[in-house]
């Protein structure tokens, strides 16, 4: 028998392939599944965006192969983003670079940054790419537990353990720790970070000397009028950090692929002599709407904030009457749901396999995002409010019989392996 490949081998087994195989076979016998498993955007790229592509797509030669690192005027709406948004100055030329998604941007940095062997320091649970970008490029990971049951980091609780478990990584890891992940607002927890926690943050790695590689994606899908931070907005900061965003959930352009890395100019220059191997940027009519985007009318995103806080608001209201409390997440596209009671000892798998075939309701398991993920499942508000109460009333149904004939289920033992 032929063996696996090196850096496929270290990838462990997919935990969602079994909840999507599920799925997929519902809906070839015609079951109406109502997905909120995958965070893919369902409401429409704004029309000032897509006639900015068309406007560009029949220009000449816009057909040619384009910059690795970002048209420049794409790389100057995200610096006057960033001086808008956050009160953050970078340079163009130096300190940024258009990357095809922060995931793609992630991995990439990955591959800059790190040599067989390096520990990184990772958040459980949280995005995939966090972790397994590293794991590819021959890493290993340490994570640090991130805090299920809060929804906002500050220096008096969750942060402040958040770093302590940093600390005592650094301290009990050989060889020493290169990098530490951020990720806020997260997902899968919808955790969000304050400038407190920033702070406390940069001090801690610059004294540890890690690299920060932050990744605030969602920094635009937020609630109740608190808008989050960037970490570089902390003095001294830019020294050690790079900050990973998107375009796909801020604008609905998830395949356009279309995010940033920007931060400091030696790992900026490191991603950006990787990428110059591997590609030659997005289309560029792709990337003048992304430029549009950026500097345009921000309604748009207002309007985008809003569907989803009342999605939010819908679901915790509908599946609490329905017997499942869920908190309300204070920013992102996800709730970080706590599966029911009775549920627990089945585990985040085997509790979303019964979602799809007893409820006709998908959503992902905890465990996919990690060991510390287990016990929660994450529910995507990718579907209109009719439909989230629909899946509601599916998943009160189930819980009503399933709660009779729960005293028959024998728990499933889950590894932690992914």
């Amino acid at each position: 028998m032929i063996e696996e490949f090196h850096r496929v081998k270290r990838l462990p087994p997919y935990v969602f392939a079994e909840v999507n195989r599920l799925k997929a076979a519902a809906r070839a016998r015609g079951a109406d599944i109502i997905d909120l498993g995958m965070g893919n955007p369902d409401m429409p790229t704004p029309q000032h965006i897509v006639d900015k592509l068309v406007e560009t797509v029949t220009k000449p030669r816009t057909n040619r192969y384009s910059a690795s690192k970002g048209i420049p005027g794409l790389r100057r709406a995200q610096a006057a983003y960033y001086a808008r948004r956050f009160g953050v100055k970078l340079d163009p030329e130096t300190q940024i670079v258009a990357t095809l998604g922060s995931k793609e941007g992630f991995a990439n940095m990955a591959q800059a940054i790190t040599a067989p062997g390096d520990v990184i320091l990772v958040p459980s649970p949280t995005y995939p790419i966090h972790e397994f970008g590293f794991i590819i490029s021959g890493a290993s990971i340490r994570h640090i537990p991130a805090t299920g049951g809060q929804t906002r980091l500050g220096t008096a609780d969750a942060g402040a353990e958040f770093l302590r478990g940093v600390e005592r990584a650094v301290k009990h890891s050989i060889p020493r720790p290169l990098a530490v992940v951020l990720s806020y607002p997260s997902n899968p927890t919808a955790l969000t970070a304050d400038l407190d926690f920033y702070t406390e943050a940069v001090q801690l790695c610059k004294r540890l000397d890690l690299i920060i590689l932050s990744d605030i994606a969602y920094a635009e899908i937020y609630y109740d009028n608190n808008p989050p931070p960037s970490v570089l907005q902390v003095p001294g900061a830019m020294d050690i950090t790079v900050e990973f965003t998107s375009l796909s959930k801020t604008y609905n352009m998830p395949g356009w692929r279309m995010g940033f890395a920007v931060g400091n100019e030696r790992l900026i220059a490191a991603l950006a002599r990787v990428k110059s191997y591997l590609d030659y940027g997005a289309f560029t009519p792709i990337q003048v709407a992304a430029a549009a985007a950026l500097n345009g009318p921000q309604d748009c995103v207002d309007e985008i904030r809003r569907t989803y806080k009342s999605r939010r608001d819908c679901l915790v209201e509908s599946f609490a009457r329905a017997g499942w409390n869920v908190p309300p997440p204070p920013a992102s596209m996800f709730a970080w749901a706590p599966i029911p009671e009775e549920y627990r000892e089945i585990g985040s798998v085997e509790f979303s396999k019964l979602l799809v075939e007893k409820a006709d309701v998908a959503v992902s398991p905890g465990l996919g995002f990690g060991e510390y993920g287990e016990g929660f499942v994450r529910i995507a508000l990718v579907e209109n409010e009719h439909r989230i109460r629909q899946a509601a009333r599916n998943i009160k149904k189930f819980l009503a019989r399933s709660r009779e004939t729960m005293h028959n289920v024998i728990p499933i033992p889950q590894k932690a392996s992914r």
